[in-house]
């Protein structure tokens, strides 16, 4: 499938989507027939990983708040962990992430078409990966953007990272006559992405639910809508961000007087 749709006569118009990854995993269900690519910042892993095999349980359990239990569940991923990505080591990151994101996306009953799709069209921003794409093999690991892990180049992983995601989300679009980001990842995520390095138009997209006597973004509802919302894209291979306006899946409907050109916010009324 080409990695670019055109639209019309006068150019090329692609939107990019960003999803967050999950803290929950599933290395036990078969992957399937499914392809995979590498993933892309295999080195800058490499750098991260070395750094997290020099910690002890207890370090790693203070550095991310874990049980002592998950703290030695990633020691051993860690020391696990190896620079060659295979079928027996690694998954296809659609299908390895289990949370609610992925939950709304349900990539396993995505047509081939449809994941390659996805693959030209939906980047996951990772702390350990950098971007992987929905079929790049990833290892079991945790390690949320968010945490304060000392590393040469600063004081955590946005330093570390820097311009690194916003270059490469560049390069992406830069044959797109009018390039565009659909944020679906959740703030500490997206906070990776340099804006200032970044070139293209960022188009947030917020997911309310009326509760208690007004609209409010409840978070487990929230994630789910970021995953069913790059599902609809894929699905109907959505280019320009008019076409989000559409979006109507679990009831979701797009609120018009409370939206904007950078923000499109979508509601519904929750029943009993």
């Amino acid at each position: 499938m080409p990695d670019q749709v055109r639209c019309d006569t006068s150019g090329y118009y692609v939107m990019l989507f960003l999803l967050s990854p999950a803290k929950s995993l599933d290395f036990e269900t078969p992957a399937g027939d499914v392809p995979h690519t590498q993933p892309l910042f295999v080195p800058q892993s490499t750098e991260l990983i070395t750094i997290l095999k020099q910690k002890s349980p207890q370090e790693i359990a203070s550095l991310m708040s874990l049980s002592d239990n998950l703290a030695g569940l990633n020691v051993a991923r860690y020391q696990a962990w190896r620079p060659r990505f295979s079928a027996k080591n690694a998954k296809q990151a659609v299908l390895a992430f289990n949370g609610d994101v992925y939950d709304g996306l349900d990539a396993k009953t995505l047509s081939a078409d449809d994941l390659a799709w996805a693959q030209e069209h939906v980047c996951i921003l990772s702390g350990l990966y950098g971007v992987l794409r929905p079929l790049d093999y990833m290892q079991p690991y945790r390690l949320e953007m968010g945490t304060k892990l000392p590393n040469a180049r600063g004081k955590d992983l946005y330093h570390f990272w820097g311009s690194q995601i916003a270059n490469y989300l560049n390069t992406r679009l830069q044959r797109d006559t009018s390039p565009v980001i659909v944020n679906l990842a959740s703030q500490e995520y997206f906070k990776a992405v340099d804006q200032k390095a970044l070139k293209a138009r960022v188009v947030d997209c917020v997911f309310e639910d009326f509760k208690d006597g007004k609209y409010k973004i409840i978070s487990f509802y929230a994630k789910r809508a970021r995953g069913l919302m790059a599902r609809f894209a894929t699905t109907r291979r959505l280019s320009l961000p008019a076409q989000l306006k559409v979006f109507d899946l679990d009831g979701y409907a797009f609120e018009a007087t409370q939206s904007s050109a950078e923000c499109m916010v979508f509601r519904r009324r929750l029943t009993d």
